[in-house]
């Protein structure tokens, strides 16, 4: 009985693999007619004269499909999961025509690099930049498509240096990013008791803060340009640990002497993703103003500009104020509302925005991050 009963097992186990060898070839069959299919979308698009990655990448339509999947999953694969699969499937057939290029703060192994990778699939073209007004820079220039670059961390807000280069740039803010941050304490010694100093970027210093003072008391901490320089600090230099990422981790052969430091749990940084292009309502979009106020001395002068919003009941989500760097104690706001510029009532609320307004700019308009 029981030789009949292991027989059958095996019999059970044989055409199951058959199954998934049958579900296989139906996959990468479609998965072909379906690069068929976004080739067919690119001719077309060179015929009406796009002639670079910008014509053929429309993240309001990549933002529709992944809601889509989403929506429609029910396992056992997580949401994460399948998302991240066809994400992939959209990155290859985007760069079987042409691969985007996307600027980023490098070197290879950052934070921002994994977000460029959730973002765009692994199949566009990366380009590590050394710093964050580079990345602005070769975005503007066209050296790259587009760019990414961190805006706000859960643990320690926003990246300021960011928003202050935003108001001299001519760029558009087409996309953003969610990224949950994992840092990892990175060496190549094998005990806490032979760190003598920690390099990483001052963010992550500070998201680990608590940590750090706990069980590295006499650590030197010493800030440096990225998270990926600490690690590659860490890899040459005896006595030195960094804190980085588990790409770092891979990139420079380090090993994770201690995992998940970081004081909060959530810890999550958002990214933007930067351009030259507006891109169409995607159905679950963000807007992002640049705004101040006429000089007064009035009070409530930053309530009466924003009343527009209030009157068409439009959600702002954020708002962050910087200096101008044009007088003393004279401030620019960083805003964040639900909905899409071109939507009929944002669009009316604007209009009335603008006309209180001494500065007035829509950075950009761009799908919500899905996951």
């Amino acid at each position: 009985m029981v030789e009949k009963d292991s027989k059958q097992a095996a019999e059970d186990l044989v055409l199951i693999r058959q199954k998934i060898d049958a579900v296989d070839k139906q996959i990468q069959e479609l998965i072909n007619e379906r690069a068929r299919y976004a080739k067919q979308i690119g001719e077309a698009k060179m015929e009406g004269n796009g002639d670079s990655p910008v014509d053929f990448y429309r993240p309001e339509r990549e933002a529709q499909i992944l809601r889509g999947v989403v929506g429609r999953n029910d396992g056992p694969l997580k949401d994460e999961e399948i998302m991240r699969l066809f994400r992939e499937i959209m990155s290859v057939c985007l760069a079987h025509e042409e691969p985007v290029k996307v600027g980023y703060l490098g070197p290879e192994g950052t934070f921002t690099q994994s977000a460029v990778q959730k973002h765009f699939g692994l199949s566009v073209r990366l380009l590590p930049l050394t710093t964050i007004e580079e990345v602005f820079r070769e975005v503007e220039s066209g050296t790259a498509d587009f760019g990414v670059v961190p805006i706000e961390n859960t643990t320690e807000g926003t990246v300021n240096h960011t928003l202050d280069i935003f108001m001299n740039s001519p760029l558009n803010i087409c996309g953003e990013v969610e990224l949950r941050i994992r840092q990892h304490l990175l060496c190549a010694m094998d005990s806490l008791e032979k760190v003598d100093r920690v390099c990483a970027h001052p963010q992550s210093l500070a998201q680990c803060r608590a940590w750090l003072r706990e069980f590295l008391p006499g650590a030197e901490q010493i800030p440096v340009s990225s998270n990926a320089e600490g690690a590659r600090r860490a890899s040459e230099e005896p006595g030195t640990a960094a804190i980085a990422g588990d790409a770092a981790a891979d990139v420079y052969n380090l090993a994770i002497l201690v995992g998940d430091i970081e004081d909060r749990p959530d810890n999550t940084t958002r990214f933007m993703v930067i351009g030259r292009t507006q891109f169409p309502p995607s159905g679950d979009d963000r807007t992002s103003l640049l705004v101040s106020t006429v000089h007064t001395e009035d009070a409530g002068a930053l309530q009466n500009l924003l009343q527009p919003l209030a009157e068409d009941n439009i959600n702002m989500t954020r708002i962050e104020s910087r200096p101008s760097h044009q007088r003393k104690w004279h401030y620019v706001f960083f805003i964040d509302i639900d909905g899409h510029a071109e939507e009929e009532h944002i669009a009316r609320a604007l209009s009335h925005l603008e006309k209180g307004a001494q500065l007035f700019r829509v950075l950009g308009s761009y799908p919500k991050a899905v996951i």
